[in-house]
């Protein structure tokens, strides 16, 4: 073989090896969410005959390290036998977890916020048929330096009973990667926070006056706890 041949074969090589470490490198996307998971998810008040309500939230998400940002996308469906009747759907951010904007729904205000969340909107789903299921765009902010939380109420329209309830779920990872253009975070499991200079463990103490995120998580499961969540600062009811 001549050694231009050789020399031409080398070279495709280099190219082939360096386009394939450029697509590896691509920080994962929305669209890279996996299947969706109820994974937290309890029922709680006791929901009209025939209707069966329950939300997903995607298996893993990917947080930009260096923006923070996060696309989430929050399901709510209907497994029953009967439309739902009017409901809607609550996305509630905990600790490091930040919920930006929710396509298509409301802010709750500060002082309606559930207590130890930091965020939250109110999605007006209306009425959902039988076998239906209807889909959000989460945009939110995750420190990867504290652990973070997600919540999902289905509630009636007013707010007066919470049908079903996922979380507060935690995403996180226990193999952090400061260093990578994006951090891989997986729903159910608790994040190993990294500190600033990406070589040792952040404090991850209390720092402020709310509730710990796990006792707040299991009082929220814990039966009927739901409705007591809500019954002193449910978020004014949103018409759209």
């Amino acid at each position: 073989m001549s050694s231009r041949r050789m020399t031409a074969i080398a070279g495709s090589l280099v190219a082939a090896s360096f386009s394939a470490v450029a697509v590896l490198a691509v920080p994962a996307v929305a669209g890279d969410q996996g299947p969706g998971s109820s994974k937290g998810g309890k029922s709680v008040d006791k929901a009209p005959a025939g209707v069966k309500l329950s939300t997903l939230l995607p298996e893993t998400i990917s947080v930009d390290n260096g923006s923070k940002e996060t696309v989430i996308t929050a399901t709510v469906k209907n497994d029953g036998t009967k439309e739902s009747g009017a409901i809607r759907l609550l996305v509630v951010g905990f600790d490091g977890l930040t919920v930006k904007n929710v396509e298509g729904c409301s802010q709750i205000a500060e002082k309606d916020l559930p207590e130890g969340s930091n965020s939250g909107f109110s999605c007006a789903v209306d009425n959902l048929a039988a076998g239906a299921s209807k889909s959000y765009a989460v945009d939110a902010t995750f420190d990867l330096g504290r652990t973070g939380k997600i919540c999902l109420p289905v509630q009636t329209a007013d707010g007066s009973k919470t049908f079903w309830q996922q979380g507060p779920v935690p995403f996180g990872t226990t193999n952090p990667s400061p260093n990578a253009p994006a951090t891989p975070l997986l729903l159910g499991t608790d994040n190993t926070p990294v500190g600033p200079g990406g070589d040792k463990l952040a404090d991850t103490g209390l720092e402020r006056n709310v509730l710990p995120l796990s006792a707040a998580g299991a009082a929220l499961l814990a039966a009927g706890a739901a409705g007591l969540w809500w019954s002193q600062r449910r978020p004014d009811r949103q018409e759209g």
